[in-house]
């Protein structure tokens, strides 16, 4: 609210008062747009764009959970045998230190083991597992199951994941993955012989051709 000043006696007066409420002289008429009108109707403006700002938060909020929901119900649960090598696996990703990615598998990712209607509509190569960003969905190929020798490899697989569950990409995951594989123990003295040391070692290089140029021939492996 602004006020208007009478120009005999100096009293401040309230805005709209035709006269002084002291001496009685004539005021000045409030100009036309005051700032007390404008103020008075830009109030109502920043609430309707502030109404709809929550508007679109609620509807995309709605939207994911819907999605989320509809993965859920186009794929199928791990069964407690799988989920009990599963824990075992994360186990060992926490032991290693790796506690937020042992953060994400274990308290954040939901397992399936089929694809859901996404990943059957995007389509995959042969994997042993594939991760739904930023729905915290893993599913758990055949492969996971059958050909790893041992928890720890299924801890590597499950590690690449879990960068997927953080947001990383195909290239940042596999580079993460063969930087930090010591850590659970997988080196190539005792797994080099094992499919799934191929398989990771030969889609690393692939992808991150870079970790693959040491040596006096320009062409072992740098993280060993």
């Amino acid at each position: 609210m602004t006020s208007s000043k009478c120009a005999q006696c100096g009293l401040v007066n309230f805005m709209g008062a035709g006269e002084c409420k002291r001496c009685g002289g004539a005021l000045p008429e409030a100009p036309y747009g005051a700032p007390w009108v404008e103020e008075e109707e830009e109030r109502p403006a920043r609430r309707s764009v502030l109404r709809k700002v929550l508007a679109g938060i609620g509807l995309s909020a709605f939207l994911l959970v819907v999605w989320y929901v509809s993965l859920l119900e186009t794929s199928q649960a791990a069964d407690y045998d799988q989920r009990q090598q599963v824990g075992r696996a994360v186990r060992l990703v926490g032991d290693a230190g790796l506690g937020r990615d042992a953060f994400l598998l274990g308290r954040l990712a939901n397992y399936r083991t089929n694809d859901n209607w996404w990943n059957a509509w995007v389509g995959h190569g042969e994997a042993y597992a594939a991760a739904n960003f930023p729905f915290e969905i893993v599913t758990l190929y055949p492969d996971f199951f059958l050909h790893p020798t041992d928890d720890t490899e299924r801890a590597v697989i499950l590690l690449h994941e879990a960068k997927h569950l953080a947001g990383a990409g195909e290239e940042e995951a596999l580079r993460a993955v063969w930087r930090d594989k010591w850590r659970l123990g997988w080196t190539r003295e005792k797994y080099g012989h094992t499919r799934v040391w191929r398989n990771v070692s030969e889609l690393t290089r692939r992808h991150v051709p870079a970790l693959f140029q040491c040596g006096p021939d320009g062409r072992q492996n740098c993280e060993e």
